[in-house]
């Protein structure tokens, strides 16, 4: 594999912090996506006493060369104990901000739409005060099941795009440039109060301009908020890095990204898609929405 520049490398973290947090998550029995897509964040994150949620995995129905995830296993069926415990987790970890994800879910009706309710549900109830992110898979289209989870009311819908439109077919073998696209338009108009998200790995081969389009495709479809961040290989099984982006394009890229609109650009080499997500409380206190 390649080797990594300097700007990539990241400090060591205090692993009695690192320790508490996995102890919580072996308690109740739950994944993170950092742990199952080997995100390089990990150590800080934990450190800091945060963590993504993975629901209904960790096994995924689709098998994008890109992600860390494992495919190869049958998913299991929905586990109805699954929101209770993470919203205990949300409360021992005593989370502002929560991040909850999830596999892809193709084999499933709603593609999962029903287990985000619940969760989103289950966090209330236990922390009405915390605010809630949910990062979507792009449920095979299925529109309606999109509107069961908005009717739920997270605070940030977060759908990524991963590339650019002509890389798709490679990266993201099972998805659709123009169905990522719809599903963060519609989210806009079922609920305009809403904050929507979308992020993209770069180092994959694609340019400067195409990078650009792909930042103004998001914003013709009004998307709040941004992330940009360097792929990393996560083994030799999969799609190869084919260059490193300096931190220069990163802040350059974010630069263009605030004169096209965005409320928030997240651009940085270690950038992912959760990355210090609870920022954005920062951001709905200066951009205040009403749902009315």
């Amino acid at each position: 594999m390649t080797v990594k520049p300097d700007w990539l490398r990241v400090k060591a973290p205090q692993w009695e912090r690192v320790g508490n947090v996995k102890e919580i998550l072996r308690d109740l029995a739950l994944n993170t996506v950092c742990e199952e897509a080997s995100c390089p964040n990990i150590g800080e994150c934990f450190q800091a006493g945060t963590a993504t949620f993975l629901i209904m995995g960790p096994a995924c129905t689709r098998a994008c060369p890109y992600c860390d995830i494992d495919f190869e296993k049958k998913p299991k069926p929905l586990d109805p104990t699954e929101p209770e415990r993470l919203a205990e987790a949300v409360r021992r970890m005593n989370l502002n901000h929560v991040v909850i994800t999830s596999v892809n879910r193709d084999d499933l009706p709603d593609g999962g739409a029903s287990q985000f309710v619940q969760c989103i549900a289950a966090v209330r109830a236990v922390s009405p005060k915390t605010t809630i992110e949910v990062l979507i898979p792009d449920l095979c289209g299925n529109w309606n099941a999109l509107e069961i989870i908005i009717q739920a009311a997270p605070e940030v819908l977060n759908h990524n795009t991963e590339t650019i439109q002509r890389l798709y077919r490679r990266v993201r073998p099972q998805g659709n440039y123009d169905r990522t696209m719809e599903l963060l338009l519609r989210a806009r108009q079922i609920a305009p109060w809403i904050y929507t998200k979308s992020g993209i790995m770069v180092g994959l081969g694609e340019t400067d301009a195409e990078v650009r389009q792909v930042m103004q495709d998001l914003r013709a479809v009004d998307c709040d908020i941004l992330t940009i961040g360097q792929y990393l290989q996560p083994s030799q099984k999969h799609l190869k890095i084919d260059n490193f982006i300096t931190p220069e394009q990163f802040a350059a890229w974010q630069a263009f990204g605030e004169e096209l609109g965005f409320l928030q650009v997240v651009s940085s080499p270690l950038t992912r898609s959760s990355y210090h997500a609870e920022q954005v409380r920062n951001l709905m206190e200066r951009y205040p929405r009403s749902r009315e």
